[in-house]
């Protein structure tokens, strides 16, 4: 008990405290980091609305050849923001290419929102752009072409800083983050083995449909945008409750509108008056006459292995999955799939499309892998040409559970039990039509007959660790007497070009590599080293290139 005070005065200086304390609680609460957007949400049912609400596992968020940085943060900061200049409160005064009923330079939030992209998140802006301009030029076009307001472009700085990989921890995806059912409704391909919602063309006319959809049914943009966000259901019910008839008086009246909801609209609003003054607030302006060249599409067969074909156009699987981005699985599905590659590298692909099959066999465990510092289920599966859901597959894992230094794990790869690969080896020397010489190896081989090193070591039987060895006899498929002879003439001729380097002072393996255009891989393949080998002057290095 306080000294000189009443029991009647404690009371009421114990209800003042805890008055205050609320208050202040209330303001926290208030200011609360924003929860990151999750896409439009599924038309389902109203127990399931923000849910996948599919009960199919191949509808799952678990998504593979998703890099962890693809994964949109469940939460942002979205502190307090400094003065605006004069000049930037001028920005926030410019109108919009249509109604939002809100003076935005009088709103804290789009003050705070502007101040965070344009000043304390410039960087990240800054990436946002860059990606935004490959996209942005024809998003612009097919808008207009529809009729749509043009500020609405820029709806995916907002929703996914213009990624096509974005995903959200609600599983909505891609560069306008639509949920898989949303995505399915509006004509895109959701299963098992590819998610159109990551092609950037094909959800851009599904969001467009969408949009119309939306501003159809509320007739308002801002209400539409919220509908975006948290679904139109959800939108629908809490303004038939309250009555209100605009985005801004919902928010003030409606205790079940999200608060990332409530702030989307001024975050949208934010960002859309620093996309439209690049220039004054010092950032590149975006080049709307610029369009990326055409992709060529050509049709894979099921079962075609796509990392062994990025391999023979010469690219890894991330650039090929950029080309791609609507693929789940590094091999065809069963009814084949619709694959994109540059004009230049059309006729190597149809070359490689025209061979048959030969499915890597992911399944079987091909050896162990021991947990060091610093790994992840995704450096991990990437370090051995596979998959995150492949990888924790193979070991009944889930990326929950975090890997522990030491610990074994299988490893599915491109090899089969030891009876299966010796009956392949057997059945690839009686077909046998080449015969290995010195100087060889699977590159070299796989070179110069247009194959790929994973199909030919499949058709004989061999891992990635094989050796070859001076008179063994190979398969090469698709190589016919004629064609044989031919290479073997070529295969000669490359191996009278081999070079002999001797090491100077101030060489390393990565220069060297470099000096003769060829990979590290061949270099220290040709001479086997490791990677991180300590070479010496005068040590001699016997090259191909």
């Amino acid at each position: 008990m306080v000294q000189g005070v009443t029991f009647d005065q404690e009371i009421i200086l114990l209800v003042d405290i805890r008055t205050v304390l609320f208050a202040v609680i209330f303001m926290v609460v208030g200011c609360m980091p924003a929860k990151h957007a999750s896409g439009p949400t599924a038309a389902v049912p109203m127990a399931q609305e923000g849910q996948l609400g599919l009960g199919n596992e191949e509808y799952s968020t678990s998504t593979e050849d998703i890099d962890p940085l693809d994964i949109l943060p469940e939460q942002e900061s979205l502190s307090n923001a400094d003065p605006l200049s004069p000049d930037e409160q001028h920005i926030l005064d410019t109108e919009l290419s249509f109604h939002v009923g809100l003076n935005t330079d009088e709103n804290a939030d789009v003050q705070r929102y502007f101040h965070q992209y344009a000043h304390k998140h410039r960087r990240t802006m800054e990436e946002w752009l860059q990606r935004a301009q490959l996209y942005l030029p024809h998003i612009r076009e097919r808008f207009l072409a529809e009729g749509l307001p043009e500020d609405l472009i820029y709806l995916p700085f907002a929703e996914s800083g213009f990624n096509p990989f974005a995903l959200s921890k609600a599983g909505a995806c891609g560069m306008w983050q639509f949920m898989p059912q949303t995505g399915v409704n509006f004509g895109l391909t959701v299963n098992a083995w590819v998610d159109e919602r990551r092609d950037p063309y094909a959800s851009t006319e599904a969001a467009i449909t969408y949009l119309k959809k939306l501003y159809q049914m509320f007739d308002d943009w801002s209400l539409a945008l919220a509908a975006y966000n948290a679904g139109e259901g959800t939108i629908g019910r809490a303004l038939e409750k309250t009555g209100a008839e605009d985005y801004f008086s919902l928010c003030a009246r409606s205790n079940q509108i999200a608060t990332e909801t409530k702030l989307y609209v001024p975050k949208f609003l934010a960002l859309v008056k620093i996309a439209r003054n690049l220039e004054a607030l010092g950032f590149t302006p975006i080049d709307w006459d610029v369009r990326q060249a055409p992709l060529v599409k050509l049709q894979a067969k099921p079962g075609t292995d796509l990392l062994a074909l990025a391999s023979a156009l010469g690219m890894d699987w991330k650039a090929f999955r950029e080309m791609n981005p609507i693929l789940r699985k590094q091999e065809a599905a069963p009814k084949g799939v619709t694959i994109a590659v540059p004009g230049h590298l059309v006729a190597s692909a149809q070359a490689y499309l025209q061979r048959p099959i030969m499915v890597a066999q992911r399944a079987a465990t091909s050896g162990g892998y021991k947990v060091r510092s610093g790994d992840s289920w995704w450096s991990i599966a990437k370090k051995h040409g596979l998959t995150v859901a492949q990888l924790q597959k193979a070991n009944h894992s889930s990326t929950k559970q975090v890997l522990q230094v030491g610990k074994v794990l299988a490893i599915p790869g491109g090899s089969a039990s030891d009876s299966s690969l010796a009956d392949t080896r057997k059945w690839a020397e009686r077909r046998a039509n080449y015969i290995v010489q010195q100087g060889d190896s699977i590159w070299s081989i796989a070179r110069e007959f247009k194959t790929d090193p994973t199909t030919l070591l499949q058709a004989n039987g061999l891992t990635a660790k094989s050796t070859l060895k001076i008179g063994q006899k190979i398969f090469i498929a698709d190589a016919g007497s004629v064609a044989t002879k031919e290479i073997r003439t070529k295969a000669d001729a490359v191996r009278k070009e081999l070079v002999s380097y001797k090491v100077r002072p101030g060489d390393s393996l990565w220069g060297i590599a470099k000096k003769f255009d060829i990979s590290l891989d061949q270099l220290c393949q040709w001479n086997k080293l490791a990677k991180n080998a300590a070479i010496r002057p005068g040590d001699k290095l016997t090259l191909y290139p």
